[in-house]
């Protein structure tokens, strides 16, 4: 494994740290208002995460985890990311990507893994600062 896939990682661990604190905050709330298991289950985790993540790549171009490991999420073109960029590379990284994996692990990464294929899918590129 390639030293930013490493680094990719480990933010990526520490953000869905950071989410999950959060997801139990807000969970504490919604018991009392919400019954249904299947929203607590899959609905508000995955809402709370997207949003943390989205709000931090569109103000920064970085999560908390990317700058405690000095990576910076960028558009291939050096231009500014689109909303769509973020929530098409979100979407994929957390549904199609993991079977990508599956089918081809040897392939999954590109350019020494600053592009994994959510960031080919999304034209985006993670560097490190």
């Amino acid at each position: 494994m390639k030293s930013i896939t490493k680094k990719r990682m480990k933010a990526y661990m520490i953000d869905i740290a950071i989410s999950t604190v959060v997801i139990a905050g807000a969970e504490y709330f919604l018991r009392k208002k919400v019954k249904n298991e299947a929203v607590h289950a899959l609905v508000t985790p995955t809402i709370i995460m997207w949003s943390l993540e989205y709000a931090q790549l569109r103000n920064s171009g970085q999560t908390i985890g990317y700058k405690k490991l000095g990576l910076v999420l960028e558009n291939e073109e050096n231009s500014e990311l689109s909303t769509s960029q973020i929530i098409k590379r979100m979407t994929y990284r957390d549904t199609i990507s993991t079977f990508d994996y599956l089918k081809n692990p040897k392939a999954f990464e590109s350019r020494e893994g600053a592009i994994l294929p959510h960031d080919r899918f999304s034209g985006t590129v993670v560097k490190e600062v």
